[in-house]
């Protein structure tokens, strides 16, 4: 038995050493943007060890950074970046030219295909999940964005949050730190300015809420999508709810003072800033205090 025992010791070794030998030898090359050398790196890798975790991401990896193509766009809104301006004979801007970043469709799905092999083998390996999501905002492709996170929800249940990383490292972060993540994705949504995400929003907020029924964020996320639209007794139940929660969380109040402001309803509203005077910080009080006064005149 001891030497059975011995022998699997050495052959995992091998394998991990294998594996960090041709993970190594794939950064090189990708800090060096010789794809060629990536692609012989990863035919070897493959070979070698056909089902290591690390192989399906530095071939994900590796399909989404050939996928990348730069573009010269011409765009009369402001860029974010720098841009070329053009004038016209009154020097007066008429319209940017900026480099913008475009993910080549096919590339990008060669990429995608690897990465959902590893999560189907290593379905616990958040990296893998979170890299496909990151990549998948980047191509502005935000019906899949939301479906993957609305998968990585429900698997944060199924695995109660165990997770792992890069080299199967556990994931030191707990369930708090995980919705902030998926937090974080729903900024992104709402930072686009698009009302037609707003659904997506809706949704995300939905998954979390069935196996996170108090996480006060995502009952505020639920209720900004129905305020934004006009649906103000939709959006004020889920704060409600909230308040339940935490009677004391001074922006859930403010946002029920807002909903009640949007909805009309002012003798609501004044109540709810009050509460917002009573428990807020410096500057939400001073804001409450003033829509009482906008609200009272």
């Amino acid at each position: 038995m001891k030497n059975l025992l011995g022998s699997l010791i050495a052959i995992l070794f091998v394998q991990i050493s294998f594996s960090q030998d041709y993970q190594s030898e794939f950064l090189k090359y990708c800090e060096a943007k010789d794809s060629i050398k990536q692609l012989d790196v990863l035919t070897k890798w493959e070979s070698k060890n056909p089902k290591d975790a690390e192989l399906f991401t530095s071939y994900f990896n590796y399909h989404v950074m050939k996928s990348m193509q730069e573009v010269i766009a011409l765009t009369t809104n402001t860029p974010n970046e720098e841009a070329m301006v053009l004038k016209d004979s009154l020097n007066k801007t008429t319209a940017y030219l900026e480099s913008q970043l475009y993910y080549n469709p096919q590339e990008l799905k060669k990429g995608f295909d690897k990465i959902d092999q590893g999560i189907t083998l290593y379905p616990n390996r958040l990296d893998m999940r979170f890299g496909k999501i990151y990549v998948l905002s980047q191509a502005l492709d935000w019906e899949n964005f939301t479906s993957e996170i609305i998968k990585t929800i429900a698997y944060s249940a199924a695995n109660n949050n165990q997770w792992t990383w890069t080299n199967h490292e556990p994931y030191d972060g707990t369930e708090k730190e995980f919705l902030l993540d998926i937090q974080d994705y729903q900024y992104q949504l709402y930072n686009t300015g698009n009302d037609d995400l707003l659904i997506n929003m809706r949704e995300i907020a939905n998954e979390v809420l069935k196996y996170y029924p108090n996480h006060v964020e995502s009952l505020s996320n639920l209720s900004v999508t129905y305020l934004l639209t006009g649906q103000y007794d939709k959006g004020i139940a889920p704060l409600l709810k909230a308040e339940k929660l935490n009677p004391k969380d001074y922006i859930v109040l403010g946002n029920i003072s807002q909903g009640y402001k949007l909805k009309g309803d002012k003798q609501k509203a004044i109540a709810y800033y009050k509460k917002m005077v009573h428990f807020g910080d410096e500057n939400a009080k001073a804001f409450a205090s003033q829509q009482i006064t906008v609200l009272e005149n």
